[in-house]
């Protein structure tokens, strides 16, 4: 994996602290999907666990995978001692046991397109679901956003992942949609935008940003530098724009 995949250890408490969980009504869309009992899932990149701990509240049996050690300790503080556990990147699962439900959590960018979706089918029950889903969190009023772009650009153009398949953001269909779609594997492919606002103190927003990979690549004192501006710009609360873009496909059964 990259760099920039495996740079979140180093901040495993804040990643917990500071990024937002998911709600039920995330929860309730998958199962609605499935439209059969999901016992099982198998979750790609978990992180600390924050949408582990949605899935759980459903009595599914979860096995969480994460590549990066610290990340996982720290998921293991806070999951029900039910979830199974594995330190693995995507790429190093192997085929074997299939599950009704395979899930990742902001984290499927980070795994490699050669062989992404027979490596997926390979975990999916035929007639199961797969679902990805993630919430870029931005000011939702323009001018802070425009404010906080303005004093960042002396060190990042944008901190952001750039669709892994080159699909504009203006598209109707956004990845992993669009390569779901070209999938010989899944079929029934649904993208869903949960609407979702928040609102934190410009202290919790920048100890967000502390957790977004492209500030975690840059040099400490850079990153000190880049926050203080940040800083400076936002009002004393920050209310962001925090959609929840979800897709989901169901394993053909008849491959």
């Amino acid at each position: 994996m990259s760099a920039r995949a495996l740079s979140f250890g180093m901040v495993a408490e804040a990643y917990e602290r500071y990024r937002p969980g998911y709600p039920v009504e995330l929860l309730d869309l998958v199962m609605t999907y499935a439209g059969r009992p999901v016992r099982t899932a198998l979750e790609i990149g978990a992180g600390t666990g924050k949408a582990t701990r949605l899935f759980t509240r459903r009595e599914v049996m979860v096995t969480a995978t994460e590549p990066d050690g610290a990340m996982l300790a720290e998921l293991r503080k806070h999951v029900p001692s039910r979830v199974q556990t594995v330190q693995a990147a995507f790429e190093d699962l192997r085929p074997g046991e299939t599950y009704d439900l395979v899930y990742a959590a902001a984290a499927l960018h980070w795994t490699k397109a050669e062989g992404r979706w027979s490596r997926m089918a390979a975990l999916v029950e035929p007639g199961g679901v797969f679902a990805s889903f993630g919430a870029p969190i931005q000011p939702a009023d323009p001018a802070v956003a425009e404010a906080v772009r303005a004093v960042r650009a002396p060190f990042l153009e944008s901190d952001e992942v750039p669709s892994p398949d080159g699909t504009p953001p203006g598209q109707a269909m956004q990845w992993p949609g669009t390569e779901l779609q070209r999938s010989e594997w899944f079929t029934d492919v649904r993208q869903v935008v949960i609407e979702r606002r928040l609102t934190m103190s410009a202290d919790d927003y920048v100890g967000h940003l502390s957790t977004i990979s492209a500030y975690l690549e840059l040099p400490t004192s850079e990153q000190e530098q880049v926050f203080d501006r940040i800083t400076q710009v936002l009002p004393e609360t920050v209310d962001l724009a925090a959609d929840i873009v979800v897709h989901l496909a169901r394993r053909r059964p008849e491959r």
